[in-house]
C-alpha cells in the first residue's frame, strides 16, 4: 500500500528527514553537460514550447527569445546551481572582540518558485552571533543571493543560508528571516497581490526567546519591497 512505502520511505530517512529536504533536489550527473551544452537544449525546447503555443517565431521580436531565455536559465537566474559559483566567504578574526549581534537586513532576494517557475521577490534579513570569527558583510548577500539563484521554495532558501552561514562562521548563532512575494500567488491562481509569505531559521542562541526578539525588533522597520 502506499501509507506503507511513504512510512518505510520515511523511516529509511529516520531522523535526518529535515536535512534531506534542506538539500536542493539534484541529479547525480547535473554537471554532465556544458553550460553551452545546456543552453542549446534549452533553446529548442523553449521553441517547442512557444511554437505549441502558436507564437510566429519568424517575427523579429520573438526570433531571439529561445537563446536569450536559455542563457538566462543556465547563467543568471539559475545559476545558484552550478557549485562552481558557490561564494567563497573568508572569515577573520574577530580582533574587536565584537560581542553582540551582527545584523544584515533588507538583502534583496531574487528567487523562483519551483512548483510554477515564477518569481519571488522580497528581503532577506540575516544575523549571527561571532564565535571568534567574522565574515565580510558582502559575503552574506553573495550567500543570500547564491541559494536563491535556483528553483526555489522559500522554507528551503531560508534554511540554506543559516546553515552555510553556520558552516562559514563555525557557529550555530546565526538566524534568517524572508519576508517575499511569490507570483505564483500573486499573478496566477487566487491572484492576491496584498500577501507575502514569511519564514524563519533560528539556530543556537537565536532558539532563546530573548535573542530572538532582538534580532526580530532590529529587522521590524523596513519590510517594504
Amino acid at each position: 500500500m502506499k501509507i506503507e512505502k511513504d512510512i518505510e520511505d520515511f523511516d529509511s530517512i529516520g531522523n535526518d528527514h529535515i536535512g534531506t529536504s534542506a538539500d536542493t533536489p539534484m541529479r547525480s550527473d547535473a554537471f554532465n553537460l556544458t553550460n553551452d551544452e545546456k543552453i542549446d537544449i534549452i533553446k529548442d525546447d523553449v521553441r517547442h514550447i512557444m511554437e505549441t503555443l502558436g507564437l510566429d517565431l519568424t517575427d523579429d521580436s520573438l526570433s531571439g527569445t529561445p537563446m536569450r531565455v536559455a542563457k538566462m536559465f543556465v547563467k543568471e537566474i539559475f545559476g545558484g546551481l552550478n557549485p562552481d559559483k558557490k561564494p567563497s566567504a573568508s572569515t577573520f578574526d574577530n580582533k574587536y572582540k565584537y560581542g553582540e549581534m551582527l545584523v544584515e537586513k533588507n538583502i534583496t532576494v531574487y528567487s523562483t518558485c519551483e512548483h510554477h517557475l515564477l518569481p519571488i521577490v522580497g528581503r532577506a534579513h540575516v544575523a549571527y552571533i561571532s564565535n571568534g570569527t567574522v565574515v565580510g558583510l558582502s559575503k552574506m548577500n553573495r550567500i543570500v543571493d547564491y541559494y536563491a539563484k535556483r528553483p526555489q521554495v522559500q522554507e528551503r532558501l531560508t534554511i540554506q543560508i543559516v546553515k552555510e552561514l553556520q558552516s562559514v562562521l563555525n557557529t550555530e548563532d546565526v538566524a534568517c528571516v524572508i519576508d517575499a512575494k511569490h507570483l505564483c500567488v500573486n499573478s496566477r491562481g487566487i491572484r492576491d497581490i496584498e500577501s507575502s509569505t514569511v519564514t524563519s531559521e533560528f539556530g543556537g542562541k537565536f532558539k532563546n526567546e530573548e535573542t530572538r526578539r532582538e534580532f526580530l525588533d532590529y529587522i521590524k522597520l523596513d519590510t517594504q519591497f
